[in-house]
């Protein structure tokens, strides 16, 4: 193994990365704005502070150049070619993306899930060669998109991996889909209102099976787009439920067939009226991949990374991300109005 840059280090599946990388024998350099590590690194895991949006900040990181960089954070056109710049430097790629890329046969995306029968029907599985979304700088899927494109086209000169992650979770996530049920047993709630019958299905994609992805392709250099998930998509409501053995809690869930029957009750982060489950065959064949943990494997370190980030705190101030995206998560009053309806 080489040497192995990787920017976003300190971040949910950076830090995971990083770890995964240099227990396989590289000489890794891990950087961030902030230039922390991680207390779980190996020693020898080099860390460097650099902000990418300063001009040449990244180049200076690189120096002479290194074997593999690997981006958790690159983002739409101009981050794209910043990467292709170090192209003489970098002898290969390796780039988060994300689901969000795919359209289904009709043109909806997940920006068009608002919309009346907007919300995509992806075939079961989705593999990677279903179509995608037009590049732009509309959206976060469009600008994903546009970094894939940008990507794709110079892989002659920049062997690139894309991973398309799902619905990421793990400690050190901003965003964490399970809050919405670790908060409500925190705060005693014990009957919760599931939308679509408890049945929504949003592909998870465990920081520990992405790291294992990275590790892999790093190795094995190649110009790519592969999905990124767990070998598992639990329904709403076995999450719900793993949720509640992993914090010893017994709870009712009150299922709704279709849409949410009030604004806020109802409708959590993975609430959806159509399955998003992706295939992992093209991974395990280009890679030889295997997953490393399943979904209900992961949850007690979640579970715990929730715990502490919340202790003492309002849960719009520890997750202030995940408010802005999702709104009031925890309207207690009306889902009790709801239920006594």
């Amino acid at each position: 193994m080489g040497r192995a840059v990787v920017i976003g280090a300190t971040g949910q599946i950076g830090r995971v990365a990083v770890g995964a990388l240099a227990r396989d024998g590289w000489e890794v350099t891990a950087v961030s704005r902030g230039g922390g590590r991680d207390e779980d690194w190996p020693e020898d895991v080099r860390t460097a502070r650099a902000d990418r949006s300063e001009e040449g900040a990244l180049a200076a990181v690189v120096g002479d150049g290194c074997d593999v960089l690997v981006d958790m954070v690159a983002y739409g056109r101009a981050d794209a070619r910043q990467l292709t710049s170090l192209a003489g430097r970098v002898g290969s790629a390796v780039v988060i993306s994300s689901v969000s890329v795919y359209e289904d046969d009709r043109g909806r995306t997940f920006d068009t899930q608002e919309e009346p029968d907007g919300f995509p029907q992806y075939p079961v599985p989705i593999t990677e060669e279903q179509r995608t979304i037009a590049p732009g700088e509309a959206s976060y899927s469009t600008r994903k998109a546009d970094l894939e494109r940008e990507l794709l086209l110079v892989g002659d000169r920049l062997p690139t991996t894309l991973l398309r992650a799902g619905a990421i979770h793990g400690p050190h996530c901003l965003t964490p889909r399970e809050l919405y049920f670790v908060k409500r047993n925190v705060d005693g709630r014990r009957r919760r209102v599931l939308a679509f019958g408890g049945r929504s299905r949003f592909h998870p994609a465990s920081v520990h099976n992405i790291a294992e992805l990275i590790r892999l392709a790093a190795a094995k250099p190649g110009t790519r787009a592969l999905n990124a998930v767990d070998p598992d998509a639990p329904t709403v409501a076995g999450i719900a439920a793993a949720i509640d053995e992993v914090m010893g809690v017994e709870a009712e869930t009150v299922l709704v067939e279709g849409p949410p029957p009030a604004p806020t009750v109802g409708d959590t982060p993975w609430s959806a009226p159509a399955p998003v489950i992706c295939d992992m065959t093209l991974a395990e064949r280009e890679l030889g991949y295997r997953a490393v943990a399943g979904y209900a494997e992961t949850l007690p370190g979640t579970v715990a990374s929730i715990g502490e980030r919340l202790s003492g705190r309002d849960w719009r101030e520890a997750y202030p991300k995940l408010f802005r995206t999702y709104g009031d998560l925890f309207d207690y009053a009306a889902e009790d109005a709801w239920l006594a309806r």
